[in-house]
């Protein structure tokens, strides 16, 4: 997608602070952090939202949980626990229209 943010970062078009990247997915440092550690896990894949996960996307998805386990053990917050959050679409409060994760913790998050 010409226009995604995240489509570009993927390309390497726009910069980001990268803290994971494969074949299949990059994991890089939120801009407006809502936690100690904040970073957004995305599929190098463009799609919009949650809604829009295909089953051909299945085995994508599965393999995002197990990227995010290495993502949670790379920043040493997989022990004492983290959070994992996808906001689809507008009143779920997603921002940007590529299908992404936030995980959150280094801290204890409030309830």
């Amino acid at each position: 997608m010409n226009d995604c943010i995240f489509c570009k970062i993927v390309d390497g078009q726009i910069p980001a602070n990268k803290v994971y990247e494969d074949e299949n997915f990059v994991a890089f440092h939120d801009i407006h952090p809502k936690a100690k550690v904040h970073v957004l896990v995305i599929p190098k894949k463009h799609i919009p939202t949650f809604m829009d996960v295909q089953e051909e996307d299945l085995p994508l998805i599965g393999q995002l949980h197990q990227t995010i386990q290495k993502i949670a053990n790379q920043l040493r917050i997989a022990e004492n626990g983290f959070r994992v959050v996808n906001n689809c679409r507008d009143h779920g409060g997603q921002e940007v229209f590529h299908i992404h994760y936030h995980v959150l913790g280094g801290e204890k998050l409030p309830v």
